[in-house]
C-alpha cells in the first residue's frame, strides 16, 4: 500500500503524539489535516465503540470564526436554516449552501456570543468562501481559523469518563448545547455532541499546549472503562444515516437532495445567499434524495467510488458509502436515488467491484 508523504501541508494536531503512541493503523486528509481512520481494525473499532468509550482525534474540524457586529448577519447569509432563535451555548447543524442553493458544507455553528460564532467544518475549503462573503458584501467581522483543535469523546461509557475529568455538572449540558469548563487554568467549549450515534461530546481546545495533557489525563481517569482511541467509524456512521460531505453529498446536490430539508427555513431564512434557488427546489421537489440501502451477499469490498445503481438497466442513482454490519448481519449503504426507485421496499441492482448484486431501499437508517 502506498504511504502519504508527511510534509507542513499535512497539519499535525496537538493530539498527534497520542494518536501515533495509540498504534495508529491508516489516516486520510481532511481539511489538510491528518485524520485517523483505523486503529485495531475497522471491525474491532467499531465493537469497542458500541460497548465502551474512545478519545478522538478531530483536530481537522476546523474551525471558521466570525466575530464583529456583523457575525450573525453573515452567519444567515450562508445557511437556509433560520437562525434568529438561536441562544449563545447553543449548536446548531447547518446546511451552507452557494448562490446556486449546492451544498458547500455541513457545519456545526457555535454561538459563542451574538458577536462571536465557530463554524466546525466538514471538509472543505469554507473559509475562503465566508471570507469572499464578508469582503464583497462589506461586513464588519473579522473572518480567521483560530487555533481550536477539537477532540471527541464518543461512546456509551463517555459521560461517566468525562464528569470524572470536568465533575458532574458536564450531565447538565443538553444535546448541541455546550458549556465553558476549565483544565489547567484554561477554559474550553465543551458540547454534547459528535460524529457518532453513541453519544458523547466534543472539546474545543483552544490552546494545543495543553492538548496532550488532557489526552494522557482522560486515558488515566478512564483506565476501568476501557478507554481507547479510536476516530469516526465507516460501519457505525453508516447504520446510524450521517452523511459524509464530499463523500454522500457534494455542492452538485441541494440540502433536499441530502435528506436536510427539516433544516432549511427557505421562506424565514432571510438573508440567505441561496435562498432563491432553494424556494424553488422546495416548490417543486427534489427529483433524487439520500436513501438508506441494503445490499445482497458476502460482504461488500471498500467503497472508493461511485457504484451505479440500475433498475431494469436503466440507471437511477448510485452508492457512496457502504460496508458491511457486523450487528445487523448485512450490507448497509448509503445511496442517492432517483425519485422515481426511492420508495422503501424497492429492488435495484447495483454495480459493485466483485460484480452486480441486489439492493433494497430501506425504510430508515438502522440506528
Amino acid at each position: 500500500m502506498a504511504l502519504i508523504s508527511p510534509s507542513r501541508r499535512l497539519r499535525r494536531t496537538p493530539f498527534s503524539e497520542g494518536v501515533e503512541a495509540a498504534d495508529v493503523k491508516a489516516y486520510t486528509v481532511y481539511n489538510h489535516m491528518l485524520l485517523p481512520t483505523v486503529f485495531e481494525s475497522v471491525e474491532a473499532d467499531y465493537h469497542h465503540l458500541k460497548k465502551h468509550v474512545q478519545v478522538w482525534d478531530v483536530s481537522c474540524e476546523r474551525q471558521v470564526e466570525l466575530r464583529g457586529p456583523d457575525a450573525g448577519r453573515l452567519m444567515q447569509m450562508l445557511t437556509p436554516r433560520d437562525l434568529r432563535g438561536m441562544q449563545p451555548g447553543q449548536c446548531y447543524y447547518v446546511p451552507i449552501v452557494d448562490e446556486t442553493g449546492g451544498m458547500l458544507n455541513d457545519p456545526v455553528a457555535v454561538k459563542l456570543a451574538e458577536d462571536r460564532w465557530w463554524i466546525s467544518i466538514a471538509d472543505s475549503d469554507l473559509l475562503y468562501w465566508v471570507k469572499g462573503i464578508a469582503n464583497g458584501w462589506r461586513l464588519d467581522v473579522l473572518v480567521d481559523e483560530p487555533d481550536v483543535s477539537p477532540l471527541a469523546i464518543q461512546g456509551p461509557k463517555a459521560e461517566t469518563l468525562m464528569e470524572r475529568v470536568f465533575g458532574s455538572s458536564i450531565r447538565d449540558i443538553r444535546f448541541f448545547r455546550f458549556g465553558v469548563f476549565q483544565f489547567q487554568g484554561r477554559d474550553l467549549v465543551i458540547a454534547r455532541s459528535g460524529y457518532s450515534k453513541q453519544g458523547g461530546f466534543e472539546i474545543y481546545v483552544e490552546d494545543g499546549e495543553i492538548g496532550m495533557p488532557l489526552w494522557i489525563k482522560l486515558f488515566e481517569a478512564g483506565v476501568d472503562l476501557e478507554v481507547r482511541a479510536g476516530c469516526p467509524n465507516l460501519i457505525e456512521r453508516i447504520e446510524g444515516g450521517l452523511l459524509s460531505f464530499g463523500n454522500d453529498m457534494t455542492d452538485d446536490n441541494t440540502p433536499h437532495e441530502c435528506g436536510l430539508g427539516r433544516f432549511c427555513d427557505t421562506h424565514s431564512a432571510i438573508g440567505c445567499i441561496g435562498r432563491d434557488a432553494l424556494l424553488r427546489v422546495a416548490k417543486e421537489g427534489p427529483v433524487q434524495q439520500i436513501r438508506p440501502l441494503s445490499i445482497s451477499g458476502d460482504p461488500v469490498p471498500a467503497c472508493t467510488d461511485y457504484w451505479p445503481l440500475y433498475a431494469s438497466g436503466k440507471r437511477v442513482g448510485r452508492v457512496s458509502s457502504a460496508a458491511w454490519s457486523p450487528d445487523f448481519r448485512m450490507n448497509v449503504a448509503i445511496g442517492m436515488v432517483r425519485m422515481t426507485h426511492w420508495d422503501a421496499g424497492s429492488k435495484l441492482e447495483v454495480e459493485t467491484p466483485d460484480g452486480m448484486r441486489t439492493a433494497t431501499v430501506r425504510d430508515k437508517f438502522w440506528i
